[in-house]
């Protein structure tokens, strides 16, 4: 009997022992499941799509930490706070502009702000007029500070390195796509127009510009006139003639798009002698050349159709009476009036 309980003894011993370890397998299955899903589980907030998260220069990791709930990008900040201090995450902070996808866990995020793989910010330059365009433009989609920018514009010092000033500065943007790291700095920003107009001014379009008798901020300049004059691309070149051809006689320009920048006053229909009168070095019609810088950054197209400007007599244009969108040229200012008679003519016609 003695011998059955010491079995029996032994047998409860041996359950509980089993027991005990299957407890502590569990635990221990429960622990890495939670750790698991700390660490690798979904850990962002509702949103579709993507979203930028973006860490500002000099941000050190509280600063990250705040970041995080102020953008809405982590559901749980803690258990991202303990997955990023065991990577190492809090003395390798880099600012930027991070992509975030819905579903990542703290894992990916931690190590994507801590690789400094940042997204790349797309800005696409069109027409601008003003300086002050492009320091919006720059500012809005960079962390570059505006007035750090707009101080940058107006660094006459700074400039002449490029042989810029503060009127020709619009000179160093060729309209185009351009990649920029988010925390760009402004000199960086800058530095980037200009080393893409420099490629841009190849050694070929040069000597086009040398055998038209213009630097390369001239060029701009004519061709900034040309840009607001037209939206025909194969127009162009002739309205290019006309304005080179009074450059070379010493003749005011005259250029009604001028009168417009000199009263910044982009939205002007008509041009009245009161306006013609304003006195600005950029009013074509009170001053004779080319203004001291452009008045809107030309397109490639239009600065290609003034490097070719052809050859021509014509001295005067004026809006063609078939309402086309084109325009009539002449060579002498009695022409000129008789074009002008047929639009106005026509205008008339039509009741306008």
């Amino acid at each position: 009997m003695a011998k059955k309980k010491s079995k029996s003894k032994q047998s409860n011993k041996g359950r509980w022992i089993r027991r005990v370890l299957v407890l502590i397998c569990a635990l221990i299955a429960g622990v890495a499941v939670y750790v698991g899903y700390r660490v690798f589980g979904p850990n962002t907030k509702a949103f579709s799509d993507k979203k930028y998260f973006y860490v500002r220069t000099g941000s050190t990791y509280r600063d990250v930490l705040e970041a995080l709930d102020e953008q809405e990008i982590v559901r749980s900040r803690t258990s991202f706070d303990w997955v990023a201090r065991q990577l190492d995450y809090p003395s390798r902070v880099k600012a930027g502009r991070y992509q975030i996808k819905p579903g990542m866990s703290n894992f990916e995020i931690a190590r994507l702000l801590r690789s400094g793989k940042q997204a790349p910010v797309t800005i696409v330059i069109t027409k601008l007029r003003t300086r002050e365009d492009l320091v919006r433009k720059l500012s809005t989609n960079l962390e570059a500070d505006s007035n750090t920018l707009r101080a940058l514009t107006e660094d006459q010092v700074y400039l002449r390195q490029f042989g810029l000033d503060s009127n020709t500065f619009m000179c160093a943007v060729v309209p185009n796509t351009y990649e920029y790291y988010w925390n760009t700095s402004a000199e960086a920003a800058f530095t980037k127009l200009e080393k893409a107009k420099e490629e841009f001014w190849t050694e070929a379009r040069k000597d086009k510009a040398r055998h038209l008798g213009l630097t390369i901020n001239q060029l701009i300049t004519l061709a900034a006139i040309v840009e607001e004059e037209t939206n025909k691309n194969d127009e162009k070149p002739l309205i290019a003639s006309v304005y080179l051809n009074r450059f070379r006689k010493g003749m005011p320009l005259q250029a009604d798009p001028t009168v417009k920048f000199a009263l910044q006053n982009f939205a002007l229909k008509r041009i009245r002698q009161g306006h013609l009168e304003f006195d600005s070095p950029y009013n074509t019609y009170r001053y004779s050349g080319l203004p001291p810088g452009p008045i809107c950054t030309p397109s490639i197209k239009t600065l290609d159709a003034v490097l070719n400007t052809p050859e021509t007599d014509y001295l005067y244009f004026c809006a063609k009476w078939d309402f086309s969108g084109y325009h009539a040229f002449a060579a002498t200012y009695q022409e000129h009036l008789e074009n002008a008679h047929k639009y106005q003519a026509e205008l008339n016609k039509r009741g306008l």
